[in-house]
Parts: structure tokens; C-alpha cells; sequence
């Protein structure tokens, strides 16, 4: 009996790990990137181009940078919608725009092709793991079709409602990943600065009305030199808070609460942080704050031989 096969668009720090856990559950994955050898890496069999992943696939997974890459990769010259085969999916694991979720939606529809938007959360960490959550938008019919392909890579998959609906709660999500991780950098860089204990500083958040995923999550381990390398940028968390700008606008609800986060990260883009994880933001805070680190090993080594 043959494997199965899929084809995948967008091999980076959340593409790649995806496929490695797809290669490593027995399916067989034709990939393409922009950057040479990120087919190989993952495990892929690489293509020439975003369409030659179409041949032979099942169904098509999606990871890039933003809605203009995906509009490009799908209805662009030589794209997805050329190459595409009535009742094929195509699946965006991608942050992205609603409406232009929506229209993509609508001319592969009238290809006879399925589009689900399919935002995905929990970091790279949860994509090597394969406990990923997904959030769909599109055709429950088609959802239930490919389910398969997430089991490697996701522990929870919600539909949330039609299409645009999954990259909707995405964004909604994201927003608020942002807002926390942006303060509680803010709070941790003060809390050095006031000579408080992290570990301590952290565990009465972690009890009390502060708590939340980064004091969960990121900075027990930031506070040890750990910033969790590979998932999100700083650049890209500043294009998703965007996004969010624009999304909660054209719904007509009042945006009160970005000018945080949006400074933030803008300034980790600003001081050199941009292409690191978004972790770092706590980095470009401290050099705000005259160069303070949350970990030091010099002077934590002396502490403990306290």
C-alpha cells in the first residue's frame, strides 16, 4: 500500500517542524521554499515551485510569512490554483488576513477546490511535539476529510465557523499573546531593577490576578537564559498586532489596547531584535532600561554560592 502525500508551501521555524513530524508519522511530503535546501532538512522531497506540490497530494499545507505571500503562492502565475484538482484542499496554517482569507476562499470555490484557513498556536516548541492547536475556518465536510494530516502535528482542532473564522480567532489569540508577553517583559525588567527574586517574583504572579502564558510559560525558563529559540519573531509579532489593528477595525470595534505591544515590539525590531524570537522583547526593554538582563550568569553563579 502506497504512503500518503501531501504537499507543503513554507518550510521555516514552524513549516519545517510540522513536516518533520508529518515525515515522521509515514506521509510522504513534497515541499517547497523559497530558500534552497529547506525541503531536504524537514525530510521533505523538494519541489521547483509551489504548484509541482500539487501532483500526487492529497492535500496542500500552507505556512508563510502573510496574506501577500499566500495570495501570491495561491493565485499568483504558476501558483496553487492553477495546479489544483477539483475536491483538493488546500489548508493556510498561516497568520492572515480575514478578508483576504475570504476571497481566496471564494476563487478556489469556484475551481471546485477547498480552502480552510487553519491558524495554528502553541510555538515550536508544541510543533515538535505534535500538540499544536488548531483553529478552522471553511467547510466542516472538508475539515473532517483531512483530519488525518493533523493528527501528527495538533492536540486540539476546533472548527470555529466559515471561512475566515479560523485566521479570525487567530489574530484574537495573538493579540493577546502579544499584550502579555510585551508587559510581562516590562514587569520582569522592573522587578531586576527593584533587586527582587524572579523565581520568587514569579511565583506569587503565577498564584495571584497577573498570571498568564508568559509568566506560565516563557519566562521560568527566560530567567534561566532560555528564550525558547525558534517560534515567533519579533517582526512577525508586530505584523500580527497589525493585522489585529486592521481586523478589529473593519469589524467596528474600538482598538484601545495596541499602542503596548506595538511599541514594544516595534522597538525590538528597532534595537536589533527584530528577526529573534519575541522573547527577546525583554532584551530590548532592559537596553530601554540602561542594558539590565534578566539572567546574568556571573552574577546568579554568585548568588547561589551564596
Amino acid at each position: 500500500m502506497s504512503r500518503r502525500q501531501v504537499g507543503f508551501v513554507g518550510l521555516g521555524n514552524m513549516g519545517g517542524r510540522m513536516t518533520r513530524r508529518l515525515v515522521g508519522a509515514g506521509i510522504a511530503v513534497v515541499g517547497y521554499d523559497v530558500r534552497d535546501g529547506q525541503a531536504a532538512a524537514a525530510g521533505a522531497l523538494a519541489a521547483g515551485s509551489p504548484a509541482e506540490v500539487c501532483a500526487g497530494s492529497e492535500c496542500v499545507l500552507l505556512s508563510l510569512p502573510d496574506s501577500t505571500v499566500v495570495e501570491s503562492v495561491v493565485l499568483g502565475d504558476g501558483g496553487l490554483a492553477a495546479a489544483a484538482r477539483s475536491g483538493q484542499v488546500i489548508i493556510d496554517l498561516s497568520t492572515a488576513a480575514p478578508a483576504s482569507t475570504r476571497r481566496i476562499h471564494a476563487a478556489l470555490g469556484a475551481l471546485g477546490v477547498e480552502y480552510l484557513d487553519a491558524g495554528i498556536s502553541g510555538g515550536a516548541a508544541a510543533a515538535e511535539q505534535g500538540t499544536l492547536t488548531i483553529m478552522a475556518g471553511g467547510s466542516a465536510a472538508a475539515l473532517d476529510a483531512i483530519r488525518w494530516v493533523f493528527e501528527p502535528i495538533a492536540s486540539k482542532v476546533v472548527l470555529m465557523g466559515e471561512s475566515g473564522a479560523g485566521h479570525s480567532t487567530k489574530l484574537l489569540n495573538n493579540f493577546l499573546n502579544a499584550v502579555s508577553l510585551a508587559a510581562t517583559a516590562e514587569v520582569m525588567v522592573a522587578a531586576r531593577k527593584a533587586g527582587l527574586d524572579l523565581a520568587a517574583v514569579l511565583d506569587v504572579i503565577n498564584s495571584s490576578s497577573g498570571v498568564n502564558y508568559a509568566t506560565l510559560n516563557r519566562f521560568p525558563r527566560i530567567i534561566k537564559g532560555d528564550y525558547l529559540e525558534g517560534g515567533l519573531t519579533s517582526a512577525l509579532m508586530t505584523k500580527d498586532v497589525v493585522l489585529y489593528v486592521d481586523h478589529v477595525r473593519e469589524l467596528g470595534v474600538p482598538c484601545l489596547n495596541a499602542a503596548g505591544p506595538l511599541a514594544s515590539f516595534g522597538a525590538a525590531g528597532n534595537l536589533g531584535y527584530g528577526d529573534k524570537i519575541s522573547n527577546r522583547v525583554v532584551d530590548a526593554i532592559g537596553d530601554l532600561a540602561g542594558g539590565v538582563r534578566l539572567f546574568s550568569p556571573a552574577a546568579d553563579g554568585a548568588k547561589d554560592a551564596r
